[in-house]
């Protein structure tokens, strides 16, 4: 399988050291980043694969490729997802919370049905989401989500509260989703995760504390199936803090599943 990346980051370079340290089974064919130099910086990490250095998302769309691997930004979805769809190229997902515009999301879907492209969706930061595609098959009734990271994760949110500041824990936002991965858009790609799953919109709370040191997601689903509570305490990247290292692994694991014979769950 021939995989392009976009995003250099700390997502795209722990997903190219998989590919080069042959943990995927693909070839990192073109990476692509706005800014030049993180690409240039990447490429010359890697001993094994020497991927081509797209200048424009232009000359990236150009390279035969079977999969793009969207590790950059919101931004970046709108942007090139539906171009990509378009050419029939399959992409995998990472900035997840961008597609709660519902009308993004059914106009990439149309491209990706036209074309016979897929689109894949790593779980991030939790698990069980099998459990609850399996809940929605039968009837979900409500879902709520409760984040609770350090300040210092939060840093960028779109928030009135100097987060910097804070000396104790503090209930910084409560709503749902659409609004939350909007006002958060680096920080709660779960909630737009298990608003896919479980085609209901997601109540979300989330709390600064610089009490902890890890990346805590809570969630409980009712519904006819009956209720199910899920915790994950996850530490935090050691590159950026607003992203959980799990998180990170949730698209190697998905691009492992994706290029393997066997599939387990």
């Amino acid at each position: 399988m021939r995989l392009g990346l976009i995003g250099c980051s700390n997502i795209g370079s722990a997903l190219a050291k998989a590919v080069d340290d042959r943990i995927i089974s693909a070839e990192l064919a073109v990476i692509y980043d706005k800014v030049a130099e993180k690409a240039m910086k990447l490429k010359q990490n890697l001993l094994n694969v020497k991927p081509k250095i797209a200048a424009s998302f232009e000359e990236f769309l150009e390279v035969p490729m079977d999969l793009a691997v969207e590790a950059a930004s919101q931004d970046a979805v709108r942007e090139y997802i539906p171009k990509l769809l378009e050419k029939g190229v399959s992409v995998a997902i990472m900035s997840v919370g961008v597609l709660l515009d519902y009308s993004l999301f059914d106009n990439i879907k149309k491209y990706a049905e036209k074309s016979g492209a897929k689109i894949y969706i790593p779980s991030g930061a939790i698990g069980g989401i099998d459990a609850i595609k399996a809940a929605s098959l039968i009837g979900i009734d409500q879902i709520e989500l409760t984040v609770r990271k350090n300040p210092r994760s939060l840093i960028g949110a779109k928030v009135k509260d100097k987060l910097e500041t804070l000396k104790e824990p503090k209930l910084i936002y409560e709503g749902f989703g659409e609004e939350a991965v909007k006002l958060f858009p680096a920080n709660v790609n779960v909630v737009a995760t298990l608003t896919l799953a479980s085609k209901r919109s997601v109540r979300v709370k989330i709390i600064a504390d610089p009490k902890v040191d890890k990346n805590v997601h809570e969630f409980h689903v009712k519904g006819k199936f009956g209720e199910m509570t899920m915790k994950f305490v996850n530490t935090p990247s050691p590159e950026n803090p607003k992203t959980s290292y799990i998180a990170i692994f949730s698209l190697i694991r998905l691009l492992k599943d994706i290029t393997n014979s066997i599939k387990i769950g």
